[in-house]
Order: structure tokens, then sequence, then C-alpha cells
């Protein structure tokens, strides 16, 4: 089984903010896909469903993003599935808004729910899918700025990375990772 986990934080307040584009992904995945993420369980919203032919999860967790290794760590151990098998899809300073990175390994680069995740794992090695936010201006604090909305004249680009890491994703599914980054990593 494929496993997608897409990182933000539960709750309405952060449904639209840029911690939030990993639910943003997963909720279009949904959409596309047609799973509902619905089922309460592994600390998570969980949805399962049939993807050309291949079994998958979506993941959202509900821990909080800085403790989102503990819904990855629950998962992995019910369902007795690989971290071969795992993308997880998150937020990314470093990155502007509407590109994406693949990568298959790395520290957390200061993103507290990658660092809960190798916590939980014991890894560094897993599938990710970076979305760019980028970097907000010199002064302004990071704890607020990944907190905020996204602004409207950010909305194009923001689609378009959703859509763009959604293709990536329904390509992982049936493809090898390295294949996956060598065609969306431009």
């Amino acid at each position: 089984m494929k496993w997608i986990v897409g990182l933000g934080n539960p709750g309405t307040s952060y449904h639209k903010t840029r911690h939030n584009v990993g639910f943003m992904a997963v909720d279009e995945l949904a959409r596309r896909w047609n799973i509902a993420v619905t089922q309460n369980k592994c600390k998570a919203l969980v949805g399962e469903g049939q993807v050309n032919g291949v079994k998958v999860a979506l993941i959202k967790p509900m821990t909080y993003m800085n403790l989102s290794g503990e819904s990855v760590r629950a998962f992995m151990d019910y369902y007795k599935v690989s971290l071969e098998d795992l993308i997880v899809v998150y937020d990314d300073l470093d990155t502007e808004v509407g590109r994406i990175r693949l990568r298959y390994q790395g520290s957390a680069g200061g993103h507290n729910g990658i660092k809960s995740i190798i916590q939980h794992t014991g890894t560094q090695i897993f599938n990710r899918v970076r979305m760019g936010i980028s970097r907000p201006q010199q002064g302004f604090n990071i704890a607020d700025y990944v907190l905020n909305n996204f602004p409207k004249a950010e909305a194009e680009p923001l689609q378009q990375m959703i859509d763009r890491t959604c293709d990536a994703l329904e390509f992982a599914v049936k493809n090898p990772f390295e294949q996956t980054m060598a065609k969306f990593n431009v």
C-alpha cells in the first residue's frame, strides 16, 4: 500500500495557512481520486482507495504539525506498512511559492513536522514532496508567517503548485520515486 501523508494543523483557523499546503494537496488528491478522508484512526484522518490498481491511503495527522511523527508511527505500526511506500507532503520555506522539490532523504531542515517524523521512525530516509511557501521578509516572525493565509496575489501559483504536487503523487503511485523525482524536479 502506498501511503501519502500531508502535513498541516487541524481546525478551520489553519485551513488556508502556508503551513497547511500538505493538507491542501491531500484534499485535492481525495477529490481527484474520490476518496473520503474521514476515518478517524492512528491520530489522523485517513481515507483509503484504489488508484490505478494500487491501494492508497491518504493521511492528515490530527496531532498538530510538531507531533506529526506520532500519527505516522501509529499508522505504520497498525497497518504494518513500509517506509519505502511513504510519501510526506509539506511546506518548505526554502522553495518559492509555486515550486515543488522531491527528495528521498535529508534532515528536517528546521521543519518541526519532519523532525517529529524522523524522531518517530528513526530514519531520515523517506520520500518527500516539499511545497514552496517562500521565506518571509526580513524581520517577520517565521511562526507567524507560516500560520498566515496565502495572500490573493499568490492564489494562482498556489493552485498550480497543488496541481503539480498531485500530478507528481499520482505518477509516484505507479512509478519508482527516483523516476518521479527526475520527471517533476525541474
